[in-house]
C-alpha cells in the first residue's frame, strides 16, 4: 500500500485543489445540506451550472475519451478529485448515477453516432441520465425481474414498472433492462436499451420517504415503443450489459454518508450526560472508538483500492466491503446520536436541533443506504465468495426457463 501521491498525482491534486477554492466555499463551518424534498428547480440548476463549470475547467470525466471532453486519465485521477471537492460545498445529486454508470454502459457499446449525440451533452451537465433496474417483485435478483418488451418490426414494445429509480422525474434520458424471451433461464432472456424518459408510455411518481425526500421514484412502462437501434448489446444479452453497469456503480468510491465519527464526537462535546459533557463519559467513549476503529479499517481498505488504481490496476469484489460497513455503521452512529439527545431526538426541525437534524435525517434515510446499490445481503455474498472464496449460494432455479419458475399464490 502507497500513501504518497506520485509526482504526477501531487501535480492534478494541486491543480484540483486551486479549482475548488476559486468556484467553491469550504465545507468548514457551513451547514451541511441535509433532509429536503430532493431538488427543486433552482437546484436543478446550480448543480447544471456546476457541472458545466467542471467540465470547461477539464475536471469532469477525467477517464473518459478527450474526444468527448476528458482527459483519457487513469482513474486515480478522479479518486483525487472526489477527495478535494469533499472538501468544499458543490451542487451535487444529479449527475452521478449518469455519468457514473449509464454513460460508462454506453460508451462500452453505443454507435459512435449515439456516443457523439449523447455523450457530450451529458458530460456538461446538459442532460440528466437515471438507471431503471429495480422491480418491486424482483427484491435483490436483478435477474428476476418482469417488465417486458416485445419485438414490433423495427421497435419494441415495453410494458412493467421498475421502482427506486433515482432522479427518474429529474431525467431526460434513461438506461433499462427489460424480459424480451421468458422461454430460456432468466439471465439469458435479457435485453437492454436506452430510452427517453419523456416518451409515450412512460409515467413517472415520485416515492414520498420518511425523511421527508422524494428523489426515489416509480416508472411505469405501458406501450412504450423504442427502435431496435437503441438496444445496447445483442438481443438476450442483457445480463452482460448490466454487469457493466453494476462494476461501474461499485468502483465508485464515494464519501462517507453522514452523520460520522467526527460528527459524532462534535455532538457529545455539545450535549452533557449527568451533568457534564457527553464525551466524559466511559460508555461513550467506548462506542465512539468503536466506530473509530470500523473507520480507520475503511480508510486503509479504501487506500487499497486507490494503490490499484494508481498502478493501473482493476480493484476486486474487496470493495464490496466499504460499502457494507459504511451504511450500517451510519445507522448505528444516528440511531447512537439519537438517543443521546433524549427526547429532542424525536424532533424534526433542523433549526431547533443539535447539528441543523443531521442525525435525524441520518437515521431516515440510512434504511436505503442498505439497500442501494446492492443490499447487505448481497454485498455479503461477494465477499463470500469472490474474496474469501467460499461456495455459493444454491439457486434453486439454475438452468429452469424463466415462465416455468416457481411463483407464490395471492
Amino acid at each position: 500500500m502507497d500513501f504518497d501521491d506520485t509526482p504526477d498525482e501531487a501535480a492534478f491534486r494541486a491543480e484540483a485543489r486551486a479549482f475548488l477554492q476559486a468556484n467553491a466555499d469550504p465545507k468548514a463551518g457551513a451547514r451541511p445540506a441535509l433532509r429536503g424534498g430532493g431538488l427543486d428547480a433552482a437546484g436543478v440548476q446550480r448543480c447544471k451550472a456546476w457541472q458545466a463549470k467542471k467540465t470547461a475547467a477539464g475536471m469532469a470525466g477525467l477517464t473518459w475519451p478527450q474526444k468527448f471532453g476528458g482527459r483519457e486519465a487513469s482513474p486515480i485521477l478522479q479518486v483525487i478529485y472526489n477527495q478535494e471537492e469533499e472538501n468544499f460545498t458543490v451542487p451535487r445529486g444529479l449527475f452521478e448515477i449518469g455519468l457514473g454508470m449509464c454513460i460508462p454502459t454506453m460508451m462500452a457499446y453505443a454507435t459512435p453516432e449515439q456516443l457523439e449525440r449523447y455523450v457530450g451533452p451529458a458530460l456538461r451537465g446538459e442532460e440528466v441520465w437515471c438507471q431503471l433496474f429495480s422491480e418491486p417483485a424482483g427484491g435483490s435478483d436483478l435477474a428476476a425481474l418482469r417488465t417486458r418488451a416485445v419485438r414490433d418490426g423495427a421497435d419494441w414494445v415495453i410494458d412493467g414498472q421498475k421502482i427506486w429509480t433515482s432522479g427518474a422525474h429529474l431525467s431526460d434520458f434513461g438506461i433499462v433492462v427489460v424480459r424480451t424471451d421468458p422461454n430460456v433461464p432468466k439471465h439469458e432472456g435479457l435485453t437492454f436499451f436506452f430510452l427517453d424518459m419523456k416518451a409515450p408510455g412512460v409515467e413517472i411518481r415520485p416515492i414520498h420517504q420518511a425523511s421527508g425526500a422524494r428523489h426515489f421514484n416509480e416508472v411505469f412502462f405501458t406501450g412504450v415503443r423504442i427502435p431496435d437501434a437503441q438496444r445496447l448489446g445483442g438481443v438476450g444479452q442483457g445480463w452482460k450489459v448490466s454487469l457493466t453497469t453494476l462494476m461501474n456503480e461499485r468502483l465508485a468510491v464515494g464519501e462517507t454518508p453522514r452523520p460520522d465519527v467526527e460528527d459524532l464526537l462534535a455532538l457529545t462535546r455539545a450535549l452533557t450526560v449527568d451533568g457534564q459533557p457527553a464525551i466524559r463519559d466511559a460508555a461513550v467513549r467506548e462506542r465512539i472508538a468503536t466506530w473509530y476503529a470500523r473507520s480507520q479499517g475503511l480508510k486503509f481498505t479504501r487506500f487499497r483500492t486507490m494503490t490499484a488504481l494508481s498502478r493501473g490496476e482493476t480493484p476486486g469484489p474487496e470493495n464490496a466491503i466499504a460499502k457494507l460497513v459504511n451504511a450500517s455503521k451510519q445507522q448505528d452512529i444516528a440511531s447512537f446520536g439519537l438517543d443521546l439527545m433524549g427526547n429532542a431526538g424525536l424532533a424534526l426541525d433542523d433549526d431547533l436541533v443539535e447539528a441543523y437534524g443531521m442525525f435525524q435525517a441520518g437515521l431516515l434515510s440510512s434504511p436505503s443506504l442498505r439497500i442501494a446499490g446492492g443490499s447487505d445481503e448481497i454485498l455479503r455474498n461477494i465477499i463470500a465468495e469472490r474474496v474469501l472464496g467460499m461456495p455459493p449460494d444454491i439457486r434453486a432455479d439454475k438452468g429452469i426457463p424463466f415462465n416455468r419458475i416457481p411463483t407464490g399464490t395471492r
